[in-house]
């Protein structure tokens, strides 16, 4: 007769597969799991399912057919089925036991055992979800679980309690499950129906207590001493159970007891797991043979089950030597090994084991995902040579101490402590505004019936950077009016865009979060003022659309200048994070673009970068993990990005993201942008790259130029996209690896304080330039026909030591002399941003870089000033800085008494005195009257 069978008949024990049973592996589900030989029970195993996941055709195909979720949402259409029709294979035997076996349990998710309110959430979610009866939901008995053990049975859930080692521990357990009981009952439940078990941990006590033995066995020097510690060996996991035996003998009786037991409750069982033999010097079924007693449980693996098959001793041995038992752990305390010490170390232990199991589940799912979705989803690949093993730990790291999850839950310790949490909105806007897709398929439907030629997003930073990328990345659509961003205060690029529109057919979207902006208050000023000219004032507002935040002072001026519509931003969203909100959106439905495509593409990347993803798996935080260790673990802090043609704006957006969240306290990523590669000789050791490619317009040239930088040594990250329509993957992609580069660098990425105080300082000069008519006069340390130059007396200083004197073309020189290894170069230029003028400024850059070695930057202001001057200003000190700007014929501003020439000369000296007050080495060279011939003498005075 099998000994199981026996066992079940003689001592009323329960005895119940693991969910290793060997079934579920070979036939790949719960479905065919019931073992004829006295199985009693199913409970879940994430390593298991884990392999199942990666080796079952049948979760292949469910996985496919579930298409683009979330990791966890595939995970639990898997698991939660399976767990349904094991519940329904052994309902028989739950129901001829009366509701006592034939259990399926499902734990709820071990990232929640040190909260109790999620706990809560997460097993009565489970629990409905399931909807059978015999379920038992699992559940650890962390300080944090043991309430929701209570509430949960109040609510009449069967719950499986694990993580037991400790027997104080245990009682309270106890007395939560009964005082659970006792609340359900007050209520009018059936308590008859209510079944639960309380999991001991048999085998890692003794492990852990036997390591412990053996470092006082090797340190006493008394034979007597180290026989009696020898003896300890492999008892006190036993000892320990038979006590917690006893106590619940003691819990499940008296009268408190037997009022409940007289409306049919049920003793919560005591179940044995962890019950193979981890050391070989002990019997192969001894957790087995020696924990036999009435009313318990015990899970054994499915080797240990074969062993007591073959020659286990079937005895009441659960009841045998408690007096023993005492004994032993008497011993134990005398030797200074504190058992609840070590229970609670276990405890944390066995919470971070779960913890692991779970995280290869989820990646098991992941994996599987991004391999079903195939170029679906952009394709990330990295190429880090010496960098690999730092990330490979920073990856650990991550997991390990779930930060991905501290992420995606908004916790600001993630980062520094400070106001994290208020800016983390971005993380869910896709799905926010997924909601609002109709309204944005109307607004569109709208302006193309308006028959809108042209839009102007008149805006700067986060507000303009973002929509560029979208009008030049997918360019105008049919019967939808041209995408064009006014983002600067020089008055030839405002002329510019009022001659290239037609004004009576133009739409103008005022972009500002703050509305206090002073650069979209003047664009709007001015085209609000020449559309009343137009069209006249009762039509002017009509061509105007707002896009800010609730409550801001552009709110309130958009209302009283009738605008056409108002669009709101999140505040918990800054600027440069904003692209997939309203900032981006609206101009996105403007110029025709499907948005709810646009999101949707969007989701796919915000789902493969969820909490739920492991950081090994997760595309952003591996990439976000790359630029930071790049830049703490190598010095590799200059990001270089670079980009097929057709998506080449792309840089742009991500070098004021990266820039300005980063470049902070003195630590920062410098992003390179628009800068040509070179052969590998050309860059020194503090570069990373990043090359987007897209596959249907890439360029061989810039292909092998990247490969020579990886055969080189150079870290590079590959991100493959399909096709432009994939591009919205790239913003979130991008937005959730720099706010892990932060947490790397230790700094707060959602602030810009350097960029405020150059904001003060430009507002301070302008106002004073309002009132006194002009701004004040400077005097120039060099001058001739064509520069006037300007810096502060500590540069002054420092650039006629290194040899500049009367003539500009030395003091040129001598900025140019302090450029070093590992600096890179700032030309920031105040001019109008034409073809003509980017060309020789181009020219200019690569000349040094090529001559010295050193990333170069070539930058536009004031745009930059919203951008790339965060990480100048506050970033580290290794910035060689060009200031460079020129005279233009001004443009008034109605209802202002100064034009937009002064706007951009305050917003030049406002950046220039931040640089000084910084300390930054920065000189400015003011072109007098021909642009482009002062930009060739500048770039043959700096060769």
């Amino acid at each position: 007769m099998n000994p199981l069978k026996t066992l079940h008949a003689e001592q009323d024990q329960a005895v119940w597969l693991d969910f290793v049973a060997r079934g579920f592996v070979q036939d790949g589900g719960l479905k065919r799991l019931v073992d004829e030989d006295g199985l009693r029970g199913v409970t879940s195993n994430p390593a298991i399912f884990e392999k199942a996941i990666g080796h079952s055709d049948e979760y292949d195909d469910a996985l496919k057919a579930a298409g683009d979720q979330r990791v966890i949402d595939l995970y639990e259409g898997l698991a939660i089925a399976d767990i349904q029709a094991a519940a329904d294979v052994l309902r028989p035997v739950y129901d001829a036991s009366g509701g006592q076996d034939g259990f399926v349990s499902l734990e709820v998710s071990p990232y929640l055992a040190l909260n109790t309110a999620e706990t809560l959430d997460e097993a009565r979610r489970l629990h409905k979800a399931v909807a059978r009866d015999n379920l038992m939901v699992k559940v650890p008995a962390t300080p944090e679980g043991i309430p929701a053990i209570r509430d949960l049975t109040a609510d009449g859930i069967n719950i499986n309690v694990t993580l037991l080692f400790a027997q104080d521990a245990y009682e309270q357990v106890a007395n939560a499950y009964i005082e659970g009981l006792e609340t359900f009952s007050a209520s009018g439940g059936d308590i008859g129906r209510i079944a639960s078990v309380a999991s001991f941990f048999i085998s890692r006590i003794d492990a852990a207590v036997d390591k412990l033995l053996d470092e006082k066995i090797s340190a006493a020097n008394d034979p007597d001493e180290k026989a009696a510690l020898e003896g300890l060996k492999g008892k006190v996991a036993i000892a320990n159970a038979k006590l917690a035996y006893r106590r619940y003998k003691r819990l499940f009786s008296g009268d408190r007891w037997q009022t409940l037991a007289e409306k049919g409750a049920h003793p919560q069982r005591l179940l044995w797991a962890s019950t193979g033999v981890k050391n070989k010097a002990y019997s192969d079924v001894l957790y087995v043979e020696e924990l036999i007693g009435p009313n318990t449980v015990n899970t054994i693996p499915p080797a240990t089950m074969d062993a007591f098959r073959d020659h286990g001793k079937v005895r009441a041995s659960l009841e045998e030597g408690v007096d023993e038992a005492e004994r032993v752990l008497a011993h134990l305390a005398k030797t200074g090994i504190d058992l609840d010490a070590v229970a609670r170390q276990l405890v944390e232990e066995g919470v971070q084991l779960f913890v692991d199991a779970a995280d290869k589940l989820l990646g098991a799912v992941a994996g599987k995902r991004q391999k079903f979705l195939g170029t679906g989803l952009d394709r990330q690949a990295l190429s880090l040579g010496s960098l690999d093993e730092p990330v490979k730990q920073a990856i650990e790291t991550w997991r390990k101490d779930g930060l991905v999850r501290r992420l995606w839950q908004r916790d600001a310790s993630v980062w520094s402590g400070a106001d994290e949490a208020q800016w983390l909105g971005w993380l869910t806007i896709v799905e926010d505004e997924s909601k609002k897709a109709a309204d944005y398929a109307a607004f569109s439907s709208e302006v193309k019936q308006e028959g809108f030629t042209d839009a102007v997003v008149l805006g700067m930073g986060g507000s303009s950077l973002g929509p560029e990328v979208l009008a030049e990345t997918y360019g105008q659509q049919p019967g939808f009016p041209r995408l064009r961003i006014l983002d600067s205060t020089d008055p030839d690029e405002v002329r510019a865009v009022e001659a290239a529109v037609n004004l009576e057919r133009t739409l103008f979207i005022v972009a500002s979060k703050s509305g206090s902006t002073l650069e979209p208050n003047v664009f709007r000023d001015y085209f609000l003022g020449r559309m009343r000219d137009v069209v006249g004032p009762d039509k002017a507002g009509r061509h105007f659309v707002a896009v800010t935040d609730p409550g801001s002072a552009m709110e309130k001026a958009a209302k009283d200048d009738g605008f056409r519509h108002i669009f709101y931003g999140v505040k918990q969203i800054g600027g440069r994070y904003s692209v997939l909100s309203a900032f981006g959106l609206v101009p996105a439905a403007a110029m025709g673009l499907d948005v709810t495509a646009f999101l949707e593409s969007a989701r796919t990347m915000v789902r493969s970068c969820g909490s739920d993803v492991p950081p090994d798996l997760n595309p952003a935080v591996q990439l976000g993990l790359v630029l930071g260790k790049a830049a703490t673990e190598q010095g590799r802090d200059k990001v270089t990005l670079v980009a097929s043609k057709g998506i080449d704006t792309f840089g742009a957006w991500a070098e004021q993201l990266i820039a300005e969240s980063t470049g902070k306290q003195g630590k920062g990523l410098i992003p390179i942008e628009n800068e040509p590669l070179a052969a590998p000789a050309a860059y020194g050791s503090d570069r990373v790259f990043v090359y987007l490619r897209l596959d249907d317009g890439a360029d061989a040239a810039q292909d092998a130029a990247v490969t020579a930088l990886e055969q080189a040594g150079h870290p590079v990250v590959r991100i493959a996209l399909a096709s432009k329509a994939s591009l919205p993957q790239e913003f979130f992609r991008f937005e959730i690896a720099t706010a892990v580069a932060g947490a790397v660098l230790g700094i707060n990425p959602f602030d810009q304080p350097d960029v405020e105080a150059s904001k003060i300082k430009t507002r301070e000069l302008f106002s004073a330039a309002e009132k006194d008519g002009a701004l004040p006069a400077e005097t120039p340390v060099a001058e001739d026909e064509t520069f006037a130059l300007y810096t502060d007396a500590a540069n002054a200083d420092a650039l006629r030591k290194a040899g500049a004197g009367s003539d500009p073309v030395s003091w040129i020189k001598a900025q140019g002399g302090r450029i070093g290894a590992g600096d890179y170069v700032a030309l920031l230029a105040y001019v109008t941003r034409n073809p003509e003028h980017l060309a020789v400024l181009q020219e200019t850059r690569l000349a040094l870089r090529d001559a010295k070695h050193v990333a170069t930057c070539a930058e536009f202001g004031p745009r930059f000033l919203h951008s790339t001057g965060q990480a100048y200003k506050g970033g580290p000190d290794s910035g060689v800085f060009l200031q460079i700007t020129s005279e233009a014929p001004d443009l008034a501003i109605p209802g202002r008494s100064l034009g937009f020439a002064t706007v951009i000369a305050a917003q030049a000296r406002g950046d220039f005195g931040v640089l000084s007050e910084r300390g930054r080495r920065a000189l400015r060279v003011h072109i007098k009257g021909d642009v482009a011939k002062g930009l060739d003498r500048l770039k043959s005075a700096l060769s």
